[in-house]
């Protein structure tokens, strides 16, 4: 089996979804990666490679005792980080991590984004916490990373960047877009003061709100 052979519509979407991470400007470079869970393991993006570049073959397959295919490039050395997420957070389809500008400015400044709008439930809590500081690839940032993932969909990694997922490559895109734009709001308001802050109470009306935010009524059946 080559690693070009299985998961033909997963590779595309994920290779869809890295293109526009880099049209979006959220990683520089060869900066950021990203993952889609499969049967029996993930596919994420090689390491060293620009997003916008990568191509569904590029894409390497792990399955969940980490192993790889014979012959497929070598995988994102943050592959870490993203199986333990999928074996913490079962409704995680796939993941995003990327070095966006606002989002790795509050990260490097050791500042999670507190309630100060209403659509930071967007990534599941009243606040986008921030996982502590320790070296790219290793357990001990995967584990920093789940516990700020803690009742949370996003979080902000300290001195690097942030992180976000969704039940498919699509959704962990908007997620991780949402909260860069979110940074960057929080960033601003910093610059003129500190901003009023939405209560306890408030955002919990907010999250509640959100547990059906974008869904729409199933239409009913036609009879014939």
């Amino acid at each position: 089996m080559t690693s070009a052979a299985p998961f033909t519509e997963a590779r595309e979407r994920l290779c869809e979804t890295l293109h526009e991470m880099a049209a979006a400007k959220l990683s520089p470079g060869s900066t950021g990666n990203a993952s889609v869970r499969v049967d029996g393991g993930m596919l994420i993006s090689p390491t060293g490679a620009a997003c916008a570049s990568i191509k569904p073959a590029d894409l390497v397959f792990i399955d969940q005792r980490g192993h790889t295919e014979t012959g497929a490039l070598r995988p994102s050395s943050e592959w870490h980080m993203h199986s333990a997420i999928y074996q913490a957070r079962p409704e995680a389809g796939a993941i995003v991590h990327c070095h966006s500008r606002y989002a790795t400015t509050l990260a490097c400044l050791g500042k999670t984004i507190p309630a100060y709008h209403y659509m930071i439930a967007v990534a599941g809590g009243d606040s986008i916490e921030l996982a502590d500081y320790a070296t790219f690839g290793t357990d001990q940032l995967a584990s920093a990373v789940i516990k700020a993932l803690n009742k949370r969909k996003a979080c902000l990694m300290a001195n690097h960047g942030q992180i976000a997922f969704g039940s498919s490559p699509e959704q962990a895109l908007a997620l991780a877009i949402q909260v860069e734009d979110l940074a960057a709001g929080y960033c601003q308001c910093l610059t003129l003061g500190e901003p009023r802050l939405l209560s306890t109470d408030e955002m919990n009306e907010v999250l509640a709100k959100f547990s059906n935010y974008g869904l729409q009524p199933q239409q009913p059946m036609q009879r014939r």
